[in-house]
């Protein structure tokens, strides 16, 4: 039977009343969740708004009440945990017209109610402009006669908005902004040839993007959290690739479609059903199996809604009874984002992809304006020429990059498509990208290593093939540069650490707990690891890096504490809350800054690789470095010109090859002349032409061919060099007698 509206408005003005409302000073819930099993007052869709600049509420809800007789209502306000209102009220003492006695009946219809001004100025101020209150009302519909006297009948809650979030797109394109333009800086740098420098940027960058997935991983776990944390893990989920496009998401959709998929559609519903955002752990009514409507998996139900599910869908959307939707873990960021759940592993793949074409097509524009900058004299000939001539492999490097950037996105998006199974395709593409990736990082971090060994049974040292071929630099450096030469094997502890983690996110959804504990673990482990063993390049990037390791273990701690095992009072949660939000952000502010003076110094600075100590580890040496390898002008621009002409040039030199990788002049056991000799007779395959100090008695090979000057007629191998010294009066004096004894001939 359908009843007159006024019981329903009556009720729904009590939730109103205490409600505290966004952007011009407004209170709103936009879901109301029954708080009780059988509960006697449900709403599929319930979406109230308090404005106080005219007290009123403007209320739609579509709500079903089977509740007869005289009742009282107990009336439950909390803000973060901490219960600051209590009270009960009559309605027939209150002259509530239609809930003394209520009855039962349905109700569709919107409608505003007035709110006196007693009532809003009990509101407090800060009630409106604090982000994302974390304010909840809790109404318990007791019954005063009949049977059911004394007994609760029904138990709603609304969870409370401002309007006012700490999501802000601004805080995403600045993070964004700041470490690619750092990562871009560092590129221009490298090609300069201050390599140190650029290390050092690169390295912190990757650090700070890597602390930046972190926290959008604290999102992304099945854990309840808190409205402040949920926002703040939302400004990093960009790092994982989850970012809406509109038509991006037509596109998707239509693919789902087309390769035999059921698209979920929570988002075209909103205007008919409400979406609970879960965040808190409660046991909630009973799932209607939604068979007809969505699918998700049963697996990622939360222990306290499965007890109480009968049958559900393998894929079915969480569901309660009454028709609205609840949400959690990589759903809930989802939601938050306004993307299908469906379209979620799609949308990240998508925008992996585009970075990894952006980055390929990057790197050869910039091939081709140097090329043409070149030729118009816009940049001196010898100008990036190591990047001229070797782009192909720095193309490689930078593709393997871009794929160690987006591996923990990539881990957990198809991990999780395993248990979702949006479409046959898109599992298809899941297992391609999940295993090539993962084989493709196996196999260069096996190359490193087998380069390293190499390095340490010929030259007693990992660091000389590793840094001194640029072919291997180019296009193996990325998963070692950043670490000391010894440390060159911690890219495996990297990567293991980072599969774990994705496993745990995407296949534990359904055990918050667990992932929690499981945080606490990998967090613990990782910073131990990088506090004894202190592997990256020097004392600053470690402290960098550990300092990061910290940071990530106090939010697993957190993590932990959201999920309620130890039994906390609400207000220490919602407290937790608030500090993991303040900390994270001061962090991240102190990193950013941090990046950004270090990469303006680095840019403006006439030789940056001063700015930084040279490591240990004896790098410097190995590299081709215009800070420390000085020779004469002329001598440079004459091996640049036989550069650009391809004289004297050998083919390169592949890795991939494993014949050529090891018959390469660093590959080559040092002469016995002692320790020093290393470092006086350094050479690689790319720039064999170079001129290069060489130690005394040590044999000479004879000088290439070349239009500049006539053939020596002298081929002993014992005298020495012209070049040995070339500001010497014994090479002069040697040159002389030459030129003299080819008069003479």
């Amino acid at each position: 039977m359908r009843i007159p509206p006024s019981p329903l408005l009556a009720f729904a003005s009590l939730v109103a009343l205490v409600l505290p409302a966004s952007a011009e000073n407004v209170l709103r819930s936009s879901s109301l969740a029954a708080c009780q099993a059988n509960s006697g007052f449900t709403a599929s869709l319930f979406d109230v708004i308090f404005t106080p600049n005219n007290n009123t509420v403007a209320i739609n809800m579509i709500a079903t009440s089977s509740i007869e007789g005289h009742v009282i209502f107990d009336i439950r306000i909390s803000a973060y945990g901490y219960e600051f209102m209590h009270t009960t009220m009559d309605p027939c003492k209150s002259n509530l017209p239609g809930l003394c006695p209520m009855t039962a009946g349905d109700m569709s219809n919107p409608f505003i109610l007035p709110v006196t001004p007693s009532a809003a100025n009990s509101i407090p101020g800060i009630a409106y402009s604090f982000p994302d209150l974390d304010a909840t009302v809790r109404i318990l519909v007791n019954m005063t006669d009949g049977d059911q006297a004394g007994q609760s009948i029904a138990c709603v809650e609304a969870n409370i908005s401002n309007g006012k979030t700490v999501d802000l797109i601004g805080v995403k394109w600045a993070a964004a902004a700041v470490a690619g333009l750092a990562l871009i800086a560092s590129a221009v740098v490298s090609g300069l040839g201050f390599s140190n420098a650029a290390s050092h940027v690169a390295a912190n960058t990757l650090s700070l993007f890597g602390y930046f997935q972190a926290q959008a991983m604290i999102g992304l776990c099945g854990v309840p959290l808190p409205p402040v944390v949920a926002s703040w893990t939302q400004d990093f989920q960009w790092s994982m690739g989850i970012i809406k496009v509109d038509f991006i998401q037509d596109i998707l959709t239509w693919y789902q479609r087309s390769t035999g998929g059921t698209p979920s559609t929570i988002l075209d519903s909103i205007q008919n059903v409400s979406v609970q955002v879960e965040k808190v752990k409660r046991a909630l009514p009973m799932l209607k199996p939604g068979l007809s409507l969505f699918r998700r998996a049963a697996a990622l139900l939360p222990n306290p809604i499965v007890t109480q599910v009968t049958t559900l869908a393998k894929r079915a959307n969480v569901q309660t009874f009454f028709g609205s939707y609840i949400v959690y873990g990589i759903q809930r960021v989802a939601f938050r984002a306004a993307i299908e759940s469906t379209n979620l592993f799609m949308t990240g793949l998508t925008f992996f992809y585009i970075f990894v074409v952006l980055a390929a097509l990057c790197v050869s524009l910039f091939k081709g304006f140097c090329e043409l900058s070149a030729k118009l004299g816009w940049i001196k000939s010898d100008t990036f020429a190591d990047f001229r001539n070797g782009w192909l492999t720095v193309l490689k490097g930078v593709l393997f990059r871009v794929t160690l950037i987006g591996y923990p996105q990539m881990v957990i998006l198809c991990l999780w498509e395993f248990t979702q199974i949006d479409s046959p395709a898109e599992v298809v593409l899941a297992v391609f990208f999940f295993f090539g990736m993962t084989g493709v990082l196996a196999f260069s971090a096996f190359k490193v290593m087998r380069l390293a060994r190499r390095s340490v049974a010929l030259h007693q040292n990992p660091g000389y093939i590793l840094f001194s071929d640029p072919q291997a630099l180019n296009k193996w450096g990325f998963l070692y540069v950043q670490f000391r030469a010894s440390a060159y094997y911690f890219i495996i502890p990297i990567l293991g650490y980072t599969l774990v983690k994705g496993m745990f996110i995407a296949l534990a959804q359904a055990h918050g707990s667990v992932q929690a504990v499981a945080f606490i673990i990998i967090e613990v482990a990782a910073l131990i690891a990088a506090s004894v063993l202190r592997p990256w390049m020097d004392k600053s990037t470690n402290s960098f890096n550990i300092a990061i390791c910290a940071m990530n273990f106090v939010n697993a701690i957190f993590l932990f504490v959201f999920t309620d095992v130890l039994g906390l009072p609400p207000l220490v949660i919602g407290v937790v809350g608030v500090v993991l939000w303040i900390a994270n952000a001061a962090f991240s502010l102190i990193l950013l800054l941090m990046l950004i003076v270090t990469t303006t110094l680095v840019l403006f600075h006439n030789n940056p690789d001063t700015r930084y100590q040279f490591m240990n580890d004896d790098r410097t040496s190995f590299m081709k470095s215009q800070t420390h390898f000085h020779t004469n002008p002329e001598l440079d621009a004459l091996g640049a010109t036989a550069r650009a002409s391809g004289k004297w040039q050998k083919p390169a030199l592949d890795l991939d090859d494993d014949g050529s990788s090891m018959s390469g002049p660093a590959n080559m056991p040092l002469p016995a002349s002692g320790s020093n000799s290393a470092r006086n007779s350094l050479y690689s395959n790319s720039d064999a032409h170079a001129i290069r100090p060489q130690s005394h008695g040590a044999a000479v090979r004879p000088r290439p061919s070349s239009t500049f000057r006539a053939p020596s007629p002298f081929t002993s191998s014992r005298e020495p060099s012209p070049f040995a010294g070339s500001s010497s009066s014994g090479g002069h004096q040697s040159q002389t007698q030459r030129a003299n004894h080819t008069s003479a001939t």
